[in-house]
């Protein structure tokens, strides 16, 4: 897929079903501001054919079993990793990143078609609890999981493939038929992932895209069995009011304002450099970016010293294939408004830029990277999710303010402590309100996929990762079969009497006594 030609594409036809002349939006590469690429807009009646096409595949794609899917899977990942040049230039090209960046993400993903290929089946495998009322142990009880047939995802720009397929890996695993609407900023690498999957692999019509803005992702709201979403607070809260009209069970990952917490005794120098990195990858473009630091008083002018130190000398640009630059370009130009208001606002009242502040001047979006020392609850930087280049540093003076300031907030996704041992770094995640904090370390735990990934207050509803992971996909089905031969009739049935009722007083007495049931071992 050659990302600099000014072309129109589709996942499938441009022509929408209804016989309209499709509607097209321009793919624009942030670090020059040239057109890549113009996509056709998916309307509501071509996202119902694309939904009810593989709905009409997927119990042929359940019916494969685990096995069966886990072939196809592997094949992903190998065409992945045989195209990962590819993918990752296309990536650059529409997002801005760096190529370090970029480079980030199809890893990721093949890492995470590995773990589910080993682990998913048992996540899924039919679960036999045994009953804790004895009388019910003559019935043996199943919970069965089972796919919901259409799983529709709703990604954002700034990780084009991992919160996309990202998803999408444990869905099509799991037995689900699955369509994404990518980012109308950064549908490119996905679309591509599409058209790998059909013609390159040859995989059965289970996977598919859309494209297009808010109508087009209303519209696959409409039509799935269950609705991922993953972007702002703002239009998350739309996603689960349309979801609720069809009662589409709904997973949301939402905006985040993660905390730093820097202890008196922390190693100083680490703790500058990871808060560079939170804050800063992928331009600080991250749901789970450093975007508030709160430093003990007694390490604070060496904290801010050594972040400025670090932060100065990294490079910014576009560095093609050449890992020349660290920092990239902004992904959205509404996203760099947004930033840029923040950092004004702070500058406003009184905080001190350190390093950066600045719209760059030239082709492209770029934002310097920012240090902001000084820092103070009541500025936007420190209590609207900034989602930009910039890090703005707070002076406590002890844990306990740090805590309560890291929990002033409506968000809850993640965090992260430095402290001079593991174990009480530990203590004092244990008292943050996030899903996820790293100790000693940050953005660790998104690695880590044996764990749960999800928020706390308004960052979010469900969980990414873990047996969680792929079980959100699926339904439920409790299952009892007898485990001895049946009589004609149960006691509970009809006809009612007197001496039925007494009897089964009885037996339901002798049984729920606790002291009865503890005596005989029950």
């Amino acid at each position: 897929m050659e990302p600099t030609a000014a072309t129109e594409t589709s996942a499938e036809s441009p022509q929408q079903p209804n016989g309209k002349a499709p509607q097209t939006f321009d793919v624009v590469k942030p670090a020059d501001g040239t057109v890549i690429r113009r996509v056709v807009i998916d309307d509501a009646d071509r996202v119902g054919d694309v939904v009810g096409r593989v709905r009409a595949v997927q119990p042929a794609w359940e019916a494969l079993g685990f096995a069966g899917r886990r072939m196809w899977m592997e094949r992903l990942r190998d065409w992945l990793l045989a195209n990962t040049d590819v993918i990752t230039d296309v990536m650059q090209a529409e997002s801005g990143k760096v190529r370090a960046d970029a480079a980030l993400e199809v890893p990721h993903l093949c890492d995470m078609i590995n773990y589910y290929a080993a682990a998913g089946e048992a996540y899924l495998a039919d679960e036999e609890p045994s009953p804790h009322l004895p009388l019910m142990r003559v019935k043996k009880a199943k919970i069965v999981y089972r796919p919901y047939p259409v799983v529709g995802l709703i990604s954002p720009w700034n990780f084009p493939l991992i919160l996309s397929a990202g998803d999408a890996i444990p869905a099509l695993f799991a037995g689900a038929a699955v369509v994404v609407k990518p980012s109308e900023i950064t549908p490119l690498c996905f679309i591509e992932l599409v058209r790998a999957w059909k013609e390159d692999i040859g995989a059965p019509d289970v996977f598919d895209c859309v494209n297009g803005m808010g109508e087009t992702g209303g519209a696959l709201v409409d039509e799935v069995d269950f609705i991922g979403f993953t972007g702002s607070e703002r239009t998350g809260k739309v996603v689960m009011k349309r979801a609720a009209d069809t009662l589409t069970p709904v997973s949301l990952e939402l905006g985040g304002k993660d905390p730093m917490i820097v202890l008196r005794d922390a190693d100083v120098e680490r703790a500058a450099n990871a808060a560079a990195f939170g804050g800063l990858l992928n331009s600080g473009q991250i749901c789970l970016s450093v975007e508030r630091v709160f430093v003990e008083e007694p390490v604070y002018d060496e904290f801010v010293t050594r972040l400025r130190e670090r932060v100065e000398g990294l490079r910014q640009g576009d560095d093609g294939r050449a890992y020349e630059a660290d920092v990239g370009a902004m992904t959205s130009p509404a996203q760099t408004e947004i930033v840029s208001g923040h950092v004004e606002d702070a500058r406003t009242a009184g905080a001190r830029i350190l390093t950066g502040g600045r719209r760059r001047e030239g082709p492209g979006d770029y934002y310097e990277p920012t240090v902001i020392a000084d820092a103070d609850p009541s500025m936007k930087v420190m209590r609207e999710e900034t989602f930009g280049p910039v890090i703005p540093v707070m002076k406590v003076n002890d844990a306990e303010e740090a805590v309560r300031l890291a929990n002033d907030t409506t968000y809850g996704l993640g965090a992260t402590v430095f402290a001079g041992t593991n174990a009480a770094g530990e203590r004092v995640a244990r008292r943050i309100e996030a899903g996820a904090c790293d100790v000693n370390d940050v953005l660790a735990h998104y690695n880590v996929l044996e764990i749960p990934m999800g928020g706390w207050k308004q960052s979010g509803i469900g969980y990414r990762h873990g047996p969680g992971g792929i079980r959100k996909y699926c339904r439920t089905e409790s299952i009892t079969v007898p485990r001895l031969p049946t009589a004609k009739s149960e006691l509970l049935w009809y006809p009612y009497s007197k001496p039925k009722r007494r009897l089964i007083d009885r037996v339901s007495r002798f049984f729920n006594a606790r002291g009865i049931r503890n005596r005989l071992g029950l």
